[in-house]
């Protein structure tokens, strides 16, 4: 049997099994046996099986995934987000369209604390949404725009996903952070500009004035929580802390400043702990269940065939990486970011490598267009998880967001085809 069948037999029983609900996990495991079970699959050899499941584990850099996940649940348990959403309206409330333009930087101030997309939307979103509301904006601006900001989150440091890739493909997860500063940023920006051009369109009205008073009074409460991203990012690059130890960090201050600034009891902190405990198993068995994927697939020679079959297309790194961009995003569509990294990661890394694209540069871009399938159909968890928390449905919420594809596609674009907007940084603050 040829590779190209091998392949589509050994992807298509996975996300087969994925389909009719088998847990993602258990899902590459029970493939990866299966094919090996197979007279035309590779050698089954147990010792094989359980080494790759144990040393699939075995990183340090996997040891940032618990303090990450635990951080960004004790903000949004103890409402912090409120605090840094009255910032935000202090700085930009007062242009057309105000509350808007709030959303959008309330989520990039948030979104170097949660790590997440659907953290965001869940614990940032409510308070997002009912502004906008409360301010008499349509109800499918306020859904998509929410929507669409939350997708910052898993851009700018700390992100969950990036650290799943950075443990994956071996790369710096610090360096992968630095990488996801200037990207973020970008897409806060698009955002901001599409924004603009909507409330000029449908008229809206400008908000408070700006005063310097309120400013200062607002940022004073937000402090201690916004400087949750400059202890993290500023440990990495001062060596104090490596990114697992930042984490540690972070959790540690974020715990105190909870105590004293936010509504976090005991039994809240307990709570949040095991489900953070809960979470960050779940993640470390697709994880493991995935390296095991990831050698059956080599075994049967998947990534070589794939790196010649793309490389036959072309030899530049521009032009691959934008294969791989309208790979993402169909994968996005009907699956989350987690196991979607997981699964295409040890595959993709040999091409790339081929072609000499940048790991890191490949990470951003990779985590990014996954990231976006968190707002499509008809698997978008971000729109699910608005369609919980806000007043909507979710027909409401796919209508919604649909104009803000465009501001989205648009800097994938500029950030896949120009590596130096998540290059420079890394590069200059670490060789």
């Amino acid at each position: 049997m040829n590779t190209l069948t091998l392949a589509v037999l050994f992807l298509g029983l996975l996300l087969l099994l994925y389909a009719i609900g088998v847990p993602v996990a258990f899902a590459m495991g029970l493939a990866s046996v299966l094919m090996m079970a197979a007279p035309f699959g590779p050698e089954f050899q147990l010792s094989i099986l359980s080494n790759e499941l144990f040393y699939g584990l075995n990183s340090f850099g996997l040891l940032a995934l618990p303090f990450y996940l635990f951080l960004g649940r004790i903000m949004n348990r103890a409402g912090l987000t409120e605090e840094m959403f009255d910032f935000a309206g202090s700085l930009v409330g007062q242009f057309r369209g105000g509350i808007a333009y709030v959303n959008v930087v309330a989520s990039i101030l948030f979104s170097g604390m949660s790590g997440l997309a659907t953290a965001d939307a869940a614990g940032l979103g409510r308070v997002e949404y009912k502004s906008m509301r409360d301010a008499g904006y349509e109800k499918d601006f306020s859904l998509g725009l929410t929507g669409a900001s939350a997708t910052i989150g898993p851009i700018i440091p700390p992100s969950v996903p990036l650290i799943i890739y950075g443990v994956l493909a071996e790369v710096s997860i610090g360096a992968l952070f630095l990488g996801g500063v200037i990207p973020g940023l970008l897409l806060g920006t698009v955002l901001m500009i599409f924004v603009a051009i909507l409330a000029r369109l449908r008229g809206y009205q400008s908000g408070d004035s700006f005063a310097l008073k309120r400013v200062f009074n607002t940022f004073t409460k937000a402090l201690p929580a916004l400087f949750i991203p400059l202890l993290i990012v500023g440990g990495i690059l001062q060596g104090y802390f490596t990114a697992t130890e930042a984490g540690a960090m972070a959790v540690l201050y974020a715990v105190v400043i909870a105590y004293i600034y936010g509504d976090l009891s005991a039994s809240d902190l307990a709570t949040e702990l095991r489900d953070s405990a809960i979470e960050t198993f779940s993640l470390t068995i697709i994880i493991s269940m995935a390296t095991m994927y990831g050698l059956v697939a080599l075994q049967m020679r998947i990534p070589i065939f794939l790196a010649e079959s793309i490389t036959a297309v072309s030899s530049d790194p521009t032009v691959i990486m934008l294969l791989f961009v309208g790979l993402f995003i169909v994968v996005g569509t009907f699956m989350n970011v987690t196991p979607s990294l997981i699964i295409l990661v040890p595959i993709l890394l040999p091409v790339a490598q081929n072609v000499g694209i940048d790991l890191l540069h490949l990470g951003v871009v990779m985590v990014l267009t996954l990231t976006f399938g968190l707002v499509t159909p008809p698997l978008g968890v971000v729109l699910f998880v608005l369609e919980k928390v806000t007043d909507a449905d979710l027909e409401d919420a796919m209508r919604g967001i649909a104009p803000f594809y465009i501001p989205l596609a648009l800097i994938l674009l500029i950030i896949a085809i120009f590596p130096e907007t998540v290059t420079f940084i890394p590069k200059q603050l670490m060789g």
